[in-house]
């Protein structure tokens, strides 16, 4: 049997030494079989990669990737899960805020037959705002998108080798990887454990890679922003026939005078509004095609010390 360990790094420069040293003495030194870790890094302009290959000269089993650019975390996991060898594969941040020893408790649940096991949050010790946002994610993805996604969602997952052939061959672009890896549904089991806060470095989760990876999950697995489109459609057309009604009847009744400016104007704007937001959604799925169809790769490597076969 051999494990995979795979990190993606962007700007963690003073977290990849404690981090090697926290699996090393929690995961390394206890098994019995192989391991390799693939770190990846994401375009990161700090000292992430320097530091990377310190750690690759000391343990010959830690593999090391840096890309041109910044792809993105899923576009660097799915890197890192291409290049390992494992018979399966340990996601895993590079914040430190996930218990290392959940390796060994995802190691014995795909041992018991789960191709897939993901390390699911039953409580976070972050900034509330955080909180607020991932728990409305997940619970919007539940609802809309993905009926098998946690509660508390997942960032950390252990995948089985034969999924990981599946998530490397679906080619997909502007997705989301941990929509994939439920889309794919193997048989699961779940592991769960309390978020740590976050002790070395900022967060890079931006307000706007949040939205990205919203705006991902949705038109990659759902039909709420057509859904949505048509819904408001439909009710500003039958608004307008209810309001031309209204004003219709006072008119022939007379009791009351209609002022056709300010009702053309009022109409107008909102029909605007439905229109560009309509244009706005068939924007977003148009261009989702239209990069599909240009067939780029997710990420480029540009240095790794990966022996050739």
């Amino acid at each position: 049997m051999k494990l995979s360990i795979v990190i993606p790094v962007y700007y963690n420069e003073n977290n990849l030494k404690p981090l090697y040293a926290d699996i090393k003495d929690k995961i390394i030194d206890k098994i019995d079989y192989n391991y390799e870790i693939v770190m990846v890094n994401d375009g990161s302009k700090d000292k992430s990669y320097e530091i990377m290959k310190e750690i690759a000269s000391d343990d010959p089993n830690v593999k090391i990737i840096s890309l041109s650019r910044n792809f993105g975390s899923h576009a660097a996991i799915l890197c890192g899960l291409s290049k390992c060898t494992g018979d399966c594969a340990v996601v895993k941040a590079a914040d430190l805020q996930e218990p290392t020893e959940l390796i060994f408790e995802m190691v014995e649940s795909w041992k018991r037959g789960n191709r897939v096991v993901l390390a699911v949050r039953k409580g976070r010790n972050e900034a509330a705002g955080q909180k607020v946002f991932a728990n409305l994610y997940y619970w919007l993805v539940k609802k809309t998108s993905l009926p098998t996604m946690p509660k508390g969602g997942f960032d950390v997952y252990l995948l089985d080798r034969k999924v990981i052939d599946v998530l490397d061959n679906l080619d997909e672009k502007n997705s989301a990887l941990t929509g994939q890896i439920l889309w794919s549904g193997f048989s699961t089991g779940i592991v769960y454990y309390t978020r740590l806060a976050r002790e070395i470095g900022k967060s890079k989760w931006t307000l706007r890679k949040k939205i990205r990876l919203v705006m991902d999950t949705l038109f990659s697995f759902s039909t709420l922003p057509i859904s949505a489109v048509l819904s408001i459609g439909a009710l500003s057309f039958v608004g307008a026939i209810i309001w031309a009604i209204v004003v219709l009847i006072y008119k022939i009744s007379g009791a009351i005078a209609v002022s056709g400016w300010t009702t053309l104007f009022i109409f107008n704007l909102f029909s605007f509004g439905i229109i560009m937001l309509t244009l706005g959604v068939i924007g977003e799925y148009l261009w989702r095609t239209f990069d599909a169809s240009r067939n780029r790769p997710p990420y480029i490597i540009e240095e790794d010390n990966l022996k050739e076969d």
